[in-house]
């Protein structure tokens, strides 16, 4: 081991303990005090709820746990966007699980707890997947209500969702474990079976109070709304439960009995770990991401017996494309090699970005991963497509415009984990969020962004230069240094891992060596959606 794998082992294996950290602090929800309160009702947490639910000594994951990290600083701020959504297994079965967490504002829906309600249901829509909804939610948080009532993306496409997914035979399974007013009262009626806690699940259009002021009716919660009324009155739900164990049991019970489902039919053999430790990621990968390093030695590290067969070795030598297993499952792998490398032709091509020849060969490989019916993982750590003279004239838009289609219109399940540098068309390119990856996690390493901070800080420091010398300014050393530094700090900010995690850009920020469970747990839910559609390239300039 040389002195700069022990220190990006220090680094990065810092930043993993920093991921830990932060992940703590979003677990308490709203806080001690207000989950020891929640605990005095006789309720559980919703993490407690979920951890319940699943089938112990089992893999799960966890969506959009950092939703919301920095938001909403001026309304008290909203952990983990005041819902947890977990992917694991219920009776053996593959489910997702979305808690709303009623020690955050009562379970309030943000605009950014609308974002990932509609992303737990994404995923199961995508994957064919149950899903089970634990509901306690005191409705829309009102003063962001102009954020979150009316849009295509807000509150109201829940309900819509709801529908289409009762159309598709996806299960869905509501448990009202608290309050459920207004809009959200119609979420659990429209799943396929719902259940009430007694004494502590209501549902109602509108609670006691505003029915007195609406109507001038004197009446409880408990009468108007409560599991009596609903299942033995006015037949609204379908299960009445004494307490929230009770209420998780009886969804086991349900979960337990639902058929065998079609399968996509992804190839698996046995399970073999990597020979190469995976450990070693901490050392191979640098501290600085200006920094080269062999993706190669990555590789090794995440797939089985780690092997692989490369396609097109001596081509296109940016872009690393091979055929491989990881945690059994078959997997075509699209990466970017962040080394210098030579070509045949004796020229040099900066790693990390994406020429000519390494995008049609990409292309090509995605192709032939979609006729062989192969998952595709992408691993990111790219800076864009090359620039310059010599790449226009060879046609660098075309190539670049073949690559995106192909991964615009693949129909294989794609997901992309976001290793280090994922800059400007690059991230389209290696299948970033807008080109529908069923699962898309960032490496504590991760930066998201147009380009680089030191690059957009140059980009901007020139143009407010010019713009105070045009009003008589005049620019020192030591000005420009302090502006530079101020317009930095403000940009990496924004390319923080955390950054694109607070708002959904990405499904989670993982330790590295959480990796192949991600990969793996995502095959085996796309498994469960059997591929409707030809892969068609369309109209590509060849």
């Amino acid at each position: 081991m040389d002195i700069n794998f022990n220190k990006n082992e220090d680094h990065n294996k810092l930043l993993v303990t920093e991921l830990t950290k932060r992940f703590a602090k979003v677990k308490l929800g709203g806080g001690k005090s207000r989950i020891e309160k929640h605990h005095s009702k006789g309720k559980m947490t919703a993490r407690e709820r979920i951890d319940y639910l699943l089938d112990s000594h089992s893999n799960s994951i966890e969506i959009a746990a950092f939703a919301g990290e920095g938001m909403y600083a001026d309304h008290g701020g909203c952990p983990s966007g005041g819902v947890v959504v977990k992917m694991g297994y219920v009776k053996g079965k593959q489910c997702i699980v979305v808690a709303n967490d009623a020690t955050v504002k009562a379970g309030a829906w943000f605009p950014i707890t609308a974002k990932k309600n509609l992303r737990a249901q994404e995923i199961a829509i995508e994957n064919k997947l149950p899903i089970i909804y634990l509901v306690d939610s005191a409705g829309v948080y009102l003063p962001l209500q102009d954020e979150i009532f009316p849009d295509k993306e807000h509150f109201g496409r829940i309900f819509r969702n709801n529908a289409i997914m009762s159309s598709l035979g996806i299960t869905q399974i509501a448990a009202v474990m608290g309050s459920c007013v207004a809009g959200g009262a119609y979420l659990p009626i429209m799943s396929d079976e719902a259940l009430i806690v007694d004494k502590t699940g209501s549902i109602f259009l509108a609670g006691s109070y505003l029915v007195k002021a609406a109507i001038g009716e004197s009446i409880d919660n408990e009468t108007l709304g409560g599991a009596t009324t609903h299942c033995e009155i006015s037949g609204v739900t379908d299960y009445k439960a004494k307490d929230d164990k009770d209420a998780l049991d009886t969804i086991k019970n349900i979960v337990d009995k639902i058929g065998d489902f079609d399968k996509a039919g992804y190839n698996r053999t046995e399970s073999i770990k990597p020979i190469e430790k995976p450990e070693d990621i901490f050392g191979i990968l640098p501290k600085s991401r200006a920094e080269q390093y062999d993706m190669y030695e990555i590789i090794n590290r995440l797939v089985d017996n780690s092997e692989f067969d490369e396609y097109k070795a001596g081509y296109g030598q940016t872009l690393i494309t091979a055929y491989a297993r990881i945690d059994g499952w078959a997997v075509g792998i699209v990466a970017n090699q962040r080394k210098l490398v030579k070509t045949k032709k004796g020229e040099m091509q900066f790693g990390g970005v994406i020429y000519n020849d390494s995008a049609d060969k990409a292309t090509r490989f995605i192709a032939n991963c979609n006729q062989k019916k192969i998952p595709l993982v992408f691993l990111q750590d790219v800076t864009g497509f090359m620039v310059g003279s010599k790449s226009e004239h060879g046609g660098i838009i075309k190539d670049g415009a073949k690559m995106v289609n192909a991964v615009s219109n693949s129909v294989v399940p794609k997901f992309t984990i976001i290793i280090g540098n994922s800059y400007g068309a690059g991230n389209y390119a290696m299948c970033g969020k807008a080109y529908d990856p069923r699962l898309i996690v960032a490496w504590p390493s991760a930066e998201l962004a147009v380009m680089s901070g030191n690059s957009a800080a140059k980009v901007l420091l020139q143009i407010e230069k010019a713009s105070l010398e045009k009003q008589g300014e005049t620019f020192t050393k030591e000005k420009e240094d302090a502006l530079y530094n101020e317009i930095k700090s403000r940009y990496d900010s924004q390319v923080s891992p955390y950054y694109a995690a607070s708002r959904i850009w990405t499904d989670a920020i993982i330790n590295p060596l959480d990796t192949r469970t991600w990969i793996s747990m995502g095959i085996e839910a796309a498994n469960h959606a059997p591929i409707e559609k030809p892969f068609n390239l369309g109209v590509i300039q060849v």
